[in-house]
């Protein structure tokens, strides 16, 4: 196709809530931190190394009995969203503006676990209830 040589009417989104293939076998409840899988598919999230951050569920999908994409998600992203902070590798104000990493569906640390775990996204707060994540 090449470069534009004329004004493109491209089609867009919004992508603030968008809905997800479920991966196979996994039951997703409401607020959880979700992730996508290696192929692609919206997964809960958990102490892994193949997952990439997608936001959080915004309904309970029960695909534990289906296939990879039987089922979809609606996933809300473009926020911050507050997940619990985890006891044994906190994320601390140290952690501001920084990269935290998944640890459950709703859980973040402050490291990767010596590798073990996911990216979540960036923290833009820490409160007694938990750390914010963008």
């Amino acid at each position: 196709m090449g470069a534009l040589t004329e004004d493109r009417n491209t089609p867009r989104k919004e992508g603030l809530s968008i809905p997800v293939p479920v991966a196979a076998s996994v039951k997703i409840f409401t607020g959880a931190l979700l992730a996508a899988d290696a192929d692609g598919y919206a997964t809960p999230g958990a102490t892994a190394t193949t997952l990439t951050y997608l936001g959080m569920a915004e309904e309970t999908v029960d695909n534990t009995d289906g296939a990879d994409g039987a089922k979809n998600v609606l996933i809300r992203r473009g926020e911050a969203f507050q997940f619990a902070n985890d006891g044994t590798d906190p994320v601390t104000q140290a952690s501001m503006g920084k990269v935290c990493y998944i640890v459950d569906d709703q859980t973040v640390a402050a490291t990767s676990g010596t590798n073990t775990r996911s990216a979540a996204g960036t923290v833009i707060g820490i409160d007694a209830d938990g750390v914010w994540v963008l």
